[in-house]
């Protein structure tokens, strides 16, 4: 009815804008409308690029440098390893017996042939008494067939002198001869008697030195295993009765350096070395044997080397764990730059990470995450970046010569993105 108001619903009203009638057709497409859908689909593509595509701005960049500077550098190889005593000797016994007294305790000072323990000698004595007495008894044998080769010589020549005259037989004669030979040999065999009871005697006489349990070396006793009363079996693994040091003055430390550093370390380079019992101390060593054989630890190839260090203090003590840098290189007065700078790689632009997801560029508000870091250089051959211009730009350099100057700043790290 013409000037009454008519009620609409909404749902008419957004058809009616859309251009769709109930029927669900377009309406503009029936009244020829569109052009219009056509440009609604074009500003929709523009501003789809303009999010998504290579048009997005990822906004500034800021970095943290540090200068280039002139300084001194040193290469290291640090390997771990123990103390040890120059000349360390295991003292055994070769005898058996019962332990009659021991003469020296822990850290005793002791002196070549210094009396370190003794086996019980009552049993050695009798022993070379008894050697002693056979050595006499063979003697006197000797004289006793020296006597008889006398008596048989003489004869043999009274024999032989009736034989001349015809007035002996020949028999007899040969008779003599024959006692004259074996007397000879009887000779002969008492004196090798003696010889083989003088040995004997000798042997005896040995064993029984032996029980006297000396020092070979001037030094100081680390262990002691035996106490008075104990029973010494020697067999074929001699116990280790005492174990003696040189000199504790002069140590040494045995290091294990890796297959991966060992091509780099040389005779008669300087090291420096730690201990935990002085964890504030730096002890100056110098290389004295790297071995060629190699030693195998859980699947760790390692070469042994032999550092020597002053002890006049008498701080390092056999035993204790070190902690060895060996200098392998030192260079003064060169360019200088830190392990942050060259282990710097700025991300990955969008080109190489490839572009950001629908959902990223839809919804700003999302988390910022970096993108991946290019791959690290290894060698001499590395890169350092310079910041020109707000970007960080690559420089190709050698660690040793480098087209960089002192006082030229490099780019270390990367700071969050500006907003």
């Amino acid at each position: 009815m013409p000037g009454k108001h008519r009620d609409t619903d909404p749902q008419d009203e957004i058809e009616a804008v859309l251009g769709i009638d109930g029927n669900g057709a377009s309406g503009m497409l029936r009244r020829g409308k569109w052009p219009i859908l056509l440009l609604l689909v074009l500003l929709a593509a523009a501003a789809a690029y303009y999010l998504f595509g290579v048009g997005g701005s990822s906004g500034g960049v800021q970095y943290r440098t540090d200068p280039v500077s002139l300084g001194d550098i040193k290469v290291i190889v640090t390997a771990t390893g123990s103390v040890e005593p120059t000349n360390k000797v295991d003292i055994s016994s070769e005898l058996s017996g019962i332990i009659r007294s021991v003469a020296v305790d822990f850290n005793s000072t002791v002196k070549v042939g210094q009396v370190l323990a003794e086996l019980d000698t009552d049993k050695l004595n009798a022993t070379v008494e008894s050697s002693r007495a056979r050595v006499n008894a063979a003697k006197a044998r000797v004289a006793e067939t020296e006597a008889t080769v006398v008596e048989k010589q003489h004869e043999l020549l009274r024999k032989q002198t009736l034989a001349d005259r015809q007035t002996g037989s020949l028999q007899d004669l040969d008779a003599a001869r024959a006692a004259f030979n074996r007397a000879v040999a009887s000779l002969a065999s008492a004196k090798a008697d003696v010889d083989a009871a003088g040995a004997e005697l000798k042997l005896n006489e040995t064993n029984l030195a032996k029980t006297c349990i000396c020092s070979p070396i001037n030094g100081v006793v680390l262990n002691r295993n035996v106490d008075p009363g104990q029973v010494v079996a020697s067999s074929l693994q001699a116990p280790v009765l005492f174990t003696i040091a040189e000199d504790l003055r002069e140590m040494e430390v045995q290091v294990d350096v890796d297959e991966a550093d060992v091509g780099k370390v040389q005779e008669g380079q300087f090291a420096t070395f730690t201990v935990d019992a002085h964890p504030d101390r730096k002890f100056e060593a110098r290389i004295k044997e790297l071995r060629f054989g190699s030693e195998v630890v859980q699947g760790v190839v390692t070469y042994k080397a032999l550092l020597t260090a002053d002890n006049a203090e008498l701080l390092l003590r056999p035993g204790m764990t070190a902690t060895a840098e060996i200098t392998v290189q030192e260079e003064k007065n060169v360019l200088t730059v830190s392990n942050e700078a060259l282990r710097f790689s700025p991300p990955a632009t969008d080109a190489e990470a490839g572009n950001q997801s629908f959902l990223r560029r839809l919804i700003p508000g999302m988390p910022q995450f970096r993108p991946p870091s290019r791959p690290q250089l290894t060698g001499p051959d590395r890169e350092l970046w310079l910041p020109r211009d707000g970007a960080a730009v690559p420089v190709q350099v050698t660690v040793g010569a480098t087209p960089v100057e002192a006082g030229q700043e490099i780019v270390v790290d990367i700071l969050t993105p500006a907003n």
